[in-house]
């Protein structure tokens, strides 16, 4: 929202009305004891050329313009702008349970899952920080968040798929506060779950009040095929199923300024993560634009002056 940083200066405008009045009263004062003189060419003296009346005049509103822009630009007017400035922190928190390791994506779906995540890493702007999360029956910091793209990327390429179970609460909470870890930007976080969280010491609810205190816009990406993918068999021989747990991460979305996206195969995951970038909505941060101003009122008073006692000057 525009306004002003330091608004007790537009008093200083309050001067202008009472100079204008000052100046008026004092022509009308000049005037009046011209009239007293009996001459006419003191009259005229006194009362100047009446081609030439308007110059004062002009010169004494460009003095007055010269210190109401001054003011203004000392109150420090600010605009909201498209922040290009600080960037934005994005965390990725990736799901590297077993279930990561079926096949329905090629070569796996961890391994697609670490292409997407590279396509967006590439696509964020410069000044953006990036930083990655990977979670199984526990979570940990796979990558520091970091303007260096390109070493985010090399620690993605070494994440392997482990044998855990899914602590998605854990692996949110931990991306969360990564992503507050640097204060005074806009955070993301991108989570990516193919299964049902079933691990972890915090739930997912309440990483998602975590990321609502936080004022945290988390993207939710559901990764499994249209068919069920059989990811082993029990003791008894039954067939194990990999399980998507929509709802949780549709809530998560939802509540958090985010949304929502299902990916069933490698193509629509490829697609969403490079889009993801155009998602999100940079901030507008308040940029000062006093310096406008002062710059006005110096030019102002310079033309003052050149007029007054330039080329143009007036003879006194």
């Amino acid at each position: 929202m525009a306004g002003f940083y330091h608004p007790l200066w537009l008093l200083g405008l309050l001067t202008l009305p009472v100079l204008w009045y000052y100046y008026q009263y004092s022509l009308k004062k000049r005037k009046q004891s011209a009239m007293a003189f009996s001459r006419v060419a003191i009259l005229k003296t006194a009362l100047g050329d009446s081609k030439k009346s308007k110059r004062p005049m002009n010169l004494f509103i460009l003095a007055l313009l010269a210190l109401g822009l001054l003011f203004v630009g000392l109150a420090d007017p600010h605009i909201p702008l498209e922040q290009t400035k600080e960037g934005v922190n994005v965390v990725l928190v990736i799901d590297d349970s077993g279930s990561m390791q079926a096949t329905d994506y090629q070569p796996t779906r961890l391994e697609a899952a670490k292409s997407a995540a590279k396509q967006l890493i590439n696509s964020l702007d410069p000044k953006d920080y990036c930083g990655i999360v990977v979670f199984e029956s526990g979570a940990t910091t796979a990558a520091y968040l970091s303007p260096d793209k390109d070493g985010v990327i090399g620690k993605l390429e070494n994440i392997e798929a482990k044998n855990g179970q899914t602590a998605l609460g854990d692996g949110l909470s931990l991306g969360i506060d990564m992503a507050d870890s640097i204060p005074n930007r806009k955070k993301v976080v991108v989570l990516l779950s193919d299964g049902v969280s079933n691990a972890g010491v915090i739930s997912p609810e309440e990483a998602e009040q975590f990321a609502e205190d936080s004022g945290i816009q988390v993207f939710t990406v559901g990764m499994g095929s249209t068919e069920p993918v059989v990811l082993g068999y029990d003791w008894f021989g039954n067939p194990q199923y990999a399980q998507l747990d929509e709802d949780t991460l549709k809530e998560i979305a939802e509540n958090t300024g985010g949304k929502y996206f299902r990916s069933v195969n490698g193509q629509t995951l490829s697609d969403i993560y490079s889009n993801l970038n155009s998602e999100i909505k940079r901030e507008k941060e308040e940029t000062s634009i006093g310096w406008v101003f002062i710059v006005l009122s110096i030019i102002s008073m310079f033309a003052e002056i050149y007029f007054r006692y330039g080329a143009r000057r007036i003879i006194q």
